[in-house]
C-alpha cells in the first residue's frame, strides 16, 4: 500500500506512527507500543531555571516559520545520535502534511540562525509530537514550553510524546498503557482546536506565572 498523507492522519486517529529503521532505511515501519508516552497538559512543569531563561529571551521563537528546516535538523546526525529514524520518504510525507495544516512546527533562533525545534501533527484536539533538536543548550526545551503554550491556548486535549525520555520527563512526561491512551485519543480527535501560530508576551508570562509551574 501506497504511504500518502492521509493514509498517515487516518493511522494517528487510531493511534499508530510510522518509523524508518535507518535514515537509509527505505522501509516504514508502523509503531503501537504498548506503553505510550504522553505530556498531560494539565500538569505540565517547567523547571525554575528553564523559566527564567524563556524570560531573558535567549531565543527569539516562532512557528511554522521554517518546518522543512526543522525536520532536516531533526534528522541530522548528532555525536550522541549519529542516525535518524527519519528518512527521505518520512520527511517528504510530513513536509506534505504542513502544506495541508496538519503539521506544525516551532522553531528557536538567535542572530537568525536556526538553533533548534520540533515539530508534529495535530489532529482534533490531539497533538502528536514527533521530534525535536538542539544546536545550542535548552533550544528544544524552549520550544517545547512554547509548543505547550500553544497547545494549551488552542484547546488541545492530549500531547503524545510517543516515549517517554529522561528529557521529556523533567517536563511531567508519563508512560500510559495502550487501552488508556487509545481512550484519551478518541476523546481528542472528535475535539476541536488550532494551533496558534502566535503568543503575546503578556500570554507567555501568564503561563510561567501559574502556580502549577513552579516546580524546582
Amino acid at each position: 500500500m501506497e504511504l500518502t498523507p492521509d493514509l498517515l492522519l487516518r493511522a494517528y486517529a487510531v493511534g499508530i506512527f510510522p518509523m524508518a529503521e535507518s535514515r537509509r532505511d527505505q522501509e516504514i515501519h508502523w509503531i503501537d507500543p504498548e506503553l505510550r508516552g504522553v505530556i498531560p497538559l494539565d500538569t505540565f512543569h517547567v523547571p525554575r531555571r528553564l523559566r527564567r531563561r524563556i524570560r531573558h529571551g535567549s531565543f527569539h521563537v516562532t512557528a511554522d516559520a521554517a518546518f522543512g528546516e526543522v525536520i532536516a535538523g531533526c534528522a541530522e546526525p548528532t555525536s550522541n545520535r549519529p542516525d535518524t529514524w527519519i528518512n527521505p520518504t518520512i520527511e517528504r510525507l510530513y513536509k506534505e502534511l504542513a502544506a495541508m495544516g496538519f503539521a506544525h512546527s516551532v522553531e528557536c533562533w538567535q542572530d537568525s540562525r536556526l538553533v533548534g525545534g520540533l515539530y508534529g501533527v495535530a489532529l482534533g484536539g490531539a497533538f502528536f509530537g514527533e521530534s525535536m533538536f538542539s544546536r545550542v543548550s535548552d533550544a528544544s526545551k524552549v520550544a517545547l514550553v512554547h509548543l505547550v503554550m500553544r497547545l494549551c491556548k488552542g484547546g488541545f486535549k492530549l500531547l503524545d510524546t510517543q516515549f517517554t525520555t529522561p528529557h521529556l520527563s523533567q517536563f511531567g512526561a508519563v508512560e500510559i498503557r495502550r487501552d488508556q491512551y487509545r481512550h484519551l485519543l478518541s476523546q481528542a480527535v472528535p475535539a476541536a482546536a488550532e494551533f496558534p501560530k502566535e503568543l503575546t508576551d503578556e500570554e507567555v508570562e501568564a503561563f510561567l506565572g501559574q502556580e502549577s509551574r513552579q516546580t524546582p
